[in-house]
Formats: structure tokens, sequence, C-alpha cells
């Protein structure tokens, strides 16, 4: 009997520890962590329009806010919306990411998105859905677009890979498949494209959540992929790995004039990204953010190299993460009630 106790104990403190946690999270030495803002349902995706203005996807509500972290002042600028994930904006359109759907706006004088053009939809979506949307240098769009299952063989090619869309007609395809659950990634330029992916479940400790280097056309092993083969031949392996099940998601480049550590151009440059935590392990791991330094290949077709540590933990249950222009590091947690945090240096 009191084995059972205290695997029950056990379990019911496995559940709560990622909704507490966040309440007092720890950061590398010389950084501090500050509430920004709170009561903001389910946070999904960070936009920064200028110093004060931060655009927000809460798929609890199913809505994008525009929020003024001066003033505490929300603004719905889109609602209706089904599990919004990803938000990307040009000088006079925005594009917002919806479950399977992905849709284009105009900007309004008054900064409301209005006159939606629907250039994707019908995206299958179970386990996972479609997530961020980014642009590439040549004004592309690229669609995280996530499995419909745990391990399956998907019907429609556009699941479980990096879409890139033309953001005047609508007109898609698959830049690479075999990309599980890919949930952001951002342009390096000079470098390319990096992408957070988390792997299969129930499976021990494979497979590791991944920091992919979008090569076009390639896969990266999903379905394929097993414990003794977690690199099919044929298939792109990760530049980074970390915690099994853990869930990667949010990612961002350290800006060169941010306080935070990171490395300078002659070395390569890190990446800062948020892990959720797991639901598929005995006891609590992630609720962490952490650094990502990214070493230049040594030859000029070698692979890029990664170093990875934590930079802040105990952090709850972290998503969508954004530099601030100043430098400073923001990222907000789902659940919780949705609360936005900012890291800076004690300097």
């Amino acid at each position: 009997m009191p084995l059972v106790v205290l695997l029950l104990m056990l379990m019911l403190t496995r559940q709560a520890y990622p909704y507490v946690s966040g309440n007092n999270p720890t950061v590398v030495e010389g950084f501090e962590v500050q509430v920004i803002a709170q009561g903001l349902g389910g946070p999904t995706c960070l936009l920064w329009e200028d110093v004060d203005q931060l655009y927000l996807c809460d798929r609890d509500e199913g809505r994008i806010i525009l929020l003024n972290t001066t003033s505490d002042e929300r603004r719905t600028v889109l609602d209706n919306l089904d599990r919004p994930h990803g938000l990307a904006m040009d000088d006079t359109h925005a594009y917002a990411s919806e479950a399977g759907k992905l849709t284009k706006y105009n900007r309004s004088s008054t900064g409301q998105f209005v006159n939606a053009i629907t250039l994707v939809e019908g995206i299958p979506h179970g386990n996972h859905q479609t997530n961020a949307v980014n642009f590439l240098p040549n004004g592309t769009l690229l669609w995280h677009s996530g499995s419909t299952c745990n391990i399956c063989d998907e019907t429609d090619d556009r699941n479980a890979a990096l879409l890139w869309v033309n953001a005047t007609t609508g007109e898609h395809g698959v830049l690479a498949s075999g990309v599980r659950n890919s949930f952001d990634g951002v342009f390096v330029e000079g470098h390319g494209y990096f992408f957070t992916d988390n792997g299969r479940d129930w499976e021990g400790d494979h497979p590791p959540e991944e920091l992919n280097h979008l090569l076009v056309g390639e896969s990266y092993g999903w379905p394929d992929d097993d414990p003794k083969n977690p690199v099919p031949e044929g298939t792109i392996a990760p530049i980074g790995t970390w915690t099994p099940h853990t869930s990667m998601n949010g990612i961002d480049l350290r800006p060169i004039h941010s306080s935070l550590p990171g490395l300078s151009p002659s070395e390569g440059f890190t990446l800062y990204a948020t892990v959720y935590g797991s639901w598929n392990t005995l006891l609590p791991q992630g609720h962490e953010i952490l650094r990502i330094d990214v070493h230049l290949p040594s030859t000029p077709n070698g692979t890029y190299t990664t170093e990875i540590t934590r930079f802040a933990w105990d952090v709850g249950t972290p998503l969508p993460l954004a530099f601030h222009p100043d430098g400073t590091l923001t990222y907000a947690t789902f659940g919780q009630g949705g609360t936005l945090y900012s890291i800076q240096s004690l300097e």
C-alpha cells in the first residue's frame, strides 16, 4: 500500500509541476526574469511590431491580440480563428496560420487585419497541426505542418513537412519531408533556415528532440526512424539534439547587440529556444530555455555543429519566444493563464 500511495503522489506531482514551476523561474547568473503581462490565454506566437507593441496568438480564445507592453492595453486584431499558431507580417499584409489553413490579410491604417484571402486550406490535422509561418528572403512563406499521428504513413504529403507558399497566389508545395512536428524556425542571413522538430513518443530514449538545418528537397527521417536506426539512409541528421520527448518549440536568433550570451559572427551565431516539457516521462523534464551556439562548418561542404546548454529552467510551460528589438528575450507560457516574461541583464 505505501508503494501505491507513493506512486500516486508521484503522478500527481508530475502533473502539477509544469504549471507551478513557472512561478519562480531560474536563470543563469547575471540575468533576471520579469513578468511583463498575465492573463493572455494560450500563447502560441509572439511578433514584435515595435519597442512597445507585441502581436500574440492566443490559441485558447482563437484570436490574435496586439499588446502594448508599457500600458498593458490589449486589442484584438483577429478573432474566430481555429487554434492560431503562427503569424508573419510585412509592411502591408499579415499571414495567420490556423489548423490546416493559411490566410492573408490587409493591414489597415487603424492596425486591424481586414479583407481576408485564403491562401491554403484543407491540410489534415490530428495529433499535430500547422504551426509557425515565416518569410524566406525571396518573399516566399515557409509554413510548418505537423503530422496527424504519432507514427504513420501520411495520406497527404503536406503533413510532417515544411511547406513553401507563394504569398500572392497561395500556390504551395513541400520544401522538406519527414519532419514530424516542427513548431518554429528562423532564417539566419548567410547560413539558411534552422528549425526545431519533435520526434515520436513511447519509444524510451528514442528519439531526441532536434534542431535541423533546412536542405531543400531532403527528408528528415520520420516515420522510418527507430531506436536502432535513428537516421535512416538517405535522410538528414540533426545538427543538435536535446532530451527526448521534452518538446523543443519556439526559436529565435540572438541579435548581435543583445546582452544575452552568444557567439561572435566569426565563430558562428546563437539561437535561443523554448522546451515546453514532457508528458511522456515518469519524472518532469524540460520546462526550460536553451542557449544554442551554432558553430560554422570547418570545410566549405561541411555541416554546422552545436553546443546546447540550459539558460533558464523551472520556467513552467514555455512555448513561443522572440527577441525584443532592444536585445532582451521574451517568452510566454502556454497554460497557467498565459504569462509573458522578459529575460534581461542585471547590469
